[in-house]
């Protein structure tokens, strides 16, 4: 269900003066403190932030792709970190269950995780399996009216807070890959369930992730998510497509804070005798950024509107992930040498920035993942022109 564009409109609006007045002011605390005040995560929660994905039935906003994509744009205006803490109920937390839940799933959880009463968090990354998610080894062996789950995740992001892990665990053999994954909605008080030390990142102080071990974790038979088994790893990559739009157009609004923060400092700051804006070298560098901003903000508005059409679009999500967050680790490298020594020093944050976008060509799958995404879908579309 789509928002009509009025209503839209006066969302994006709130959420641009909630980033610019509340969040911007609070990023150097946050960076410092690594971890965000209890009272904005309130705040965010009664905005609605994190159920934008959700459907209105179970008390989401039911955001469209593109709704979401214009919203994620502006919470991109401010350090990642922010939109980190509801992006996985928006996302990876909440899409497996939308998407491939049973109704009785999806009655359990989707109405706290709307609400952030819940945080969902999502366990697939494993010390030996990341990018080769069909690799997982963390297993699931049946018994009776239960799944006794074994294994550890590595970075999972909100883990120290989850209230739900959707975990990809191995209940086939090995030889079968990813069509032995399956997925599980596990709640994180059961027994057997620890959480490593949370890890020290180089960026993105504040969005906190740490190891989840399962030792002989009992999870009732009705928590495999769609109650098929093997349907895990399907599951993960329909999941991903939205995920990949979702962090292109985070990588959009980042870009184009980056950018604002570049074109003031050099309309400020003089060197021989008048503004280093007037100098052609420096307009070449924020000249490419804002071209490299708006073909980003072009082809994730345009594969959004794809996706909310039903068209496929596994190759054209690859496609702006891979440029988006290769675009904006240009932007902030090229912030930083606007701002010159100042670019180096945390006081800027263009430092800050340039640290927090490079997890961003990581997560979600790897720029390398997404040109063989790419090249693999190339491949069978001209194969299947043949046929």
């Amino acid at each position: 269900m789509a928002l009509d564009q009025e209503t839209l409109n006066q969302f994006v609006d709130s959420v641009r003066r909630y980033v610019r007045d509340r969040l911007m002011p609070l990023e150097m605390q946050v960076a410092e403190e690594d971890r965000i005040p209890e009272d904005v995560i309130d705040e965010m929660k009664e905005m609605g932030l994190f159920g934008i994905s959700i459907p209105s039935e179970f008390g989401g906003l039911g955001l469209s792709m593109s709704e979401e994509a214009a919203i994620i744009q502006e919470m991109g205006y401010t350090s990642p970190v922010f939109r980190s803490m509801f992006g996985t109920n928006v996302g990876i937390g909440s899409q497996g269950i939308v998407m491939d839940g049973t109704p009785e799933q999806k009655a359990k959880y989707l109405p706290k995780l709307a609400t952030g009463e819940l945080i969902g968090s999502f366990a697939l990354t494993e010390p030996d399996a990341g990018s080769d998610a069909g690799s997982v080894t963390t297993s699931a062996r049946r018994d009776g009216d239960f799944y006794v789950i074994n294994g550890s995740k590595r970075f999972i992001t909100n883990a120290p807070r989850a209230g739900v892990f959707t975990v990809m665990a191995r209940t086939g053999t090995r030889e079968e890959g990813g069509r032995g994954v399956s997925a599980f909605l596990v709640d994180a008080k059961l027994p057997g369930i620890s959480l490593g030390k949370p890890d020290k990142k180089m960026g993105q102080k504040g969005a906190h992730t740490c190891d989840v071990v399962f030792e002989n974790v009992r999870v009732p038979a009705d928590a495999l998510i769609g109650g098929k088994e093997g349907q895990g790893f399907k599951t993960a990559m329909k999941v991903l497509d939205r995920g990949r739009l979702h962090i292109s157009a985070l990588s959009v609004g980042t870009a184009k804070r980056l950018i604002d923060e570049s074109v003031s400092y050099a309309t400020e700051r003089k060197q021989f005798g008048t503004e280093i804006a007037n100098f052609q070298l420096v307009q070449a560098m924020l000249a490419d950024s804002q071209t490299e901003y708006f073909a980003g903000k072009s082809m994730v508005e345009a594969a959004a509107r794809s996706f909310d059409a039903g068209e496929p679009v596994s190759m054209n999500a690859a496609s702006c992930k891979l440029f988006c967050t290769e675009m904006v680790g240009r932007v902030a490298d090229r912030a930083v040498q606007i701002h010159g020594g100042s670019g180096y020093i945390s006081e800027y944050c263009v430092e800050r920035f340039f640290r927090d976008v490079r997890l961003f060509r990581l997560y979600e799958g790897t720029s390398q993942i997404q040109q063989l995404v790419i090249a693999k879908q190339m491949i069978r579309n001209a194969q299947n022109r043949g046929n």
